[in-house]
């Protein structure tokens, strides 16, 4: 059974879909917690203790793990039997629980050394470091059970089932929000809920996805295997990929440790301005990413050279065609956007406008970022997992070289907002590494741009200036700190779907149509339909 091309661009708009969904939800937690905890220590605090296990996750899970299982996955699917499938399954599941147990157990126990060290800035300040460490003694085990998360959301992508692990993190925003709302006011220290709304998040995730892995009939029934010739070339596969896949996750990491020095509110800041560079970063990179590795992953299992080249070429198009608009309209509604979410009491007109300086840093590299979510798995899918690490090392020393750089200076010249040079360095850094990955591709031939980029280009560029234009004579004139919190709302969605209206005009008056979106034809795409009816 076949489907048209359109499947890729299907799945990914699903993904993207659902991932919007946890994206609001993520808005509205950030809301409650800039409301009700603001920028002070207690949420600096939090917000480290949380980052850790947050990190490992992005590192290991979404990023090492997923990346080196799902090519495997794919490869066992489509040449061995299903017999051997489950055996792959059952292995890389037992094996996988018992190293996240032993993490884990390491990570509650040397808590206070991971504070230090990852917020080296806490140590001489003590109130804070020890709360810092009872949160992480909380926040860590977080780790275990949304890496086993990862692990089903793997399979579930592997089967075109996309749906249920982009709705998976709704469920942590939801248990948050909660834990916020109803379970602060339950402890001396308000903030100790949040770390225990973690805890509980990361074991409904993974209770959430086992139903649909019974389902595929693909339930793990854990096994240690260590030696097992699949979970070994998994473990191969991962171990240079712990830098090549995340080394976003680990600039902004570096961030936060250096931000730990700085003023205090820095790490609360470079949190929200990250959280909404997040949001079209999720969106659309994250989606774009998870639905085109399994594609592949299955073109390379195929040995067909050149619809894995269009696959790719069709992924880097819509990366172009949305993520320079978002990463403009980032920049432009940066001060009007927080102004919105967060402006309040204990979250002040100087909160915002330290916060507005590096979400405008972070906007200069979201399509670098996208990029970096797109062409990585173009590697991995192929197996290589040695090229991406050896670029987002280079990467990763630019990012420090520049924090050094920028930041030094910015403090010695008494710059009231160094932090925002941190999120400078960190942008520079994913475009040093997106185009050593792009350069890498077209080297080697395994990347060959399609016709028409000439006609992409000048459709982004033209639309892109009327958006940026009207944006910037209109929404930057408006009075947001004076007006009521309905007024902001309404204005900043009505300028919002200003500028994509005339964005998405502007394109459409230029030529370009649904069916230039779609992606190559797959004949896989219907593979998740064949498995459901067998």
């Amino acid at each position: 059974m076949k489907k048209r091309g359109g499947g890729l661009f299907q799945s990914t708009l699903v993904v993207g879909a659902l991932t919007l969904l946890s994206r609001v939800l993520g808005f509205v937690r950030d809301v409650v917690f800039a409301r009700l905890f603001g920028a002070g220590p207690a949420m600096d605090a939090f917000l480290v203790a949380f980052k850790i296990p947050n990190f490992l996750r992005r590192l290991f899970a979404e990023g090492a793990f997923a990346q080196a299982f799902v090519p495997v996955f794919s490869e066992y699917r489509t040449r061995r039997t299903r017999a051997e499938l489950q055996e792959l399954t059952d292995r890389v599941c037992g094996t996988l629980a018992v190293v996240l147990f032993v993490v884990t157990a390491v990570g509650v126990v040397a808590a206070p050394v991971l504070i230090s060290m990852f917020a080296p800035g806490f140590v001489g300040r003590e109130d804070q470091h020890a709360l810092a460490t009872d949160l992480l003694r909380l926040t860590f085990p977080y780790l275990f059970f949304i890496s086993l998360t990862a692990f089903a959301g793997g399979i579930l992508n592997s089967y075109g089932r996309f749906s249920v692990p982009a709705v998976t993190p709704v469920l942590l925003n939801l248990a948050l929000i909660v834990a916020a709302l109803w379970g602060a006011p339950h402890f001396t220290e308000p903030v100790t809920a949040l770390a225990w709304g973690v805890f509980a998040a990361g074991v409904l995730q993974l209770l959430f996805q086992l139903p649909f892995l019974w389902r595929l009939k693909l339930l793990p029934r854990p096994r240690w295997g260590w030696r097992f010739e699949g979970v070994r070339r998994i473990l191969r596969l991962m171990l240079p990929t712990l830098f090549g896949s995340s080394v976003a996750q680990i600039n902004l990491l570096l961030d936060t440790v250096i931000a730990s020095f700085l003023a205090v509110g820095s790490v609360s800041w470079l949190y929200y301005s990250d959280r909404l560079m997040e949001f079209p970063l999720g969106i659309f990179g994250i989606a774009m990413g998870t639905v085109i590795l399994p594609a592949l992953s299955r073109r390379h299992a195929e040995h067909n050279p050149r619809q894995f080249s269009r696959t790719l070429d069709w992924a880097l198009r819509l990366s172009v065609l949305f993520g320079l608009p978002a990463a403009a309209g980032l920049m432009v509604l940066a001060s009007p956007v927080l102004t919105t979410l967060f402006l309040s009491e204990v979250f002040t007109a100087h909160d915002v406008n330290m916060a507005s300086l590096s979400l405008m840093a972070y906007a200069v590299g979201l399509p670098g970022f996208i990029l970096v979510k797109v062409l990585v798995p173009a590697f991995f899918a192929r197996q290589d997992t040695v090229t991406p690490v050896k670029i987002g090392v280079a990467a990763m020393f630019t990012n420090m070289a520049l924090n050094i750089a920028i930041v030094v200076p910015l403090v010695m010249a008494g710059f009231n907002a160094p932090h925002a040079g941190l999120a400078l360095a960190t942008s520079a850094a994913a475009w040093l590494n997106a185009g050593l990955l792009y350069l890498t591709l077209r080297r080697r031939d395994i990347y060959t741009p399609e016709a028409g980029w000439g006609a992409v280009w000048l459709r982004t560029v033209v639309a892109l200036g009327v958006m940026a234009g009207l944006l910037v004579w209109g929404a930057l004139a408006e009075p947001w700190v004076q007006w009521s919190v309905f007024e902001r709302v309404t204005g900043l969605l009505g300028w919002v779907l200003a500028g994509a209206s005339v964005y998405l005009a502007v394109l459409w008056a230029s030529g370009l149509r649904p069916r230039h979106l779609r992606g190559p034809a797959d004949a896989n795409t219907g593979a998740a339909d064949e498995d459901r009816d067998a």
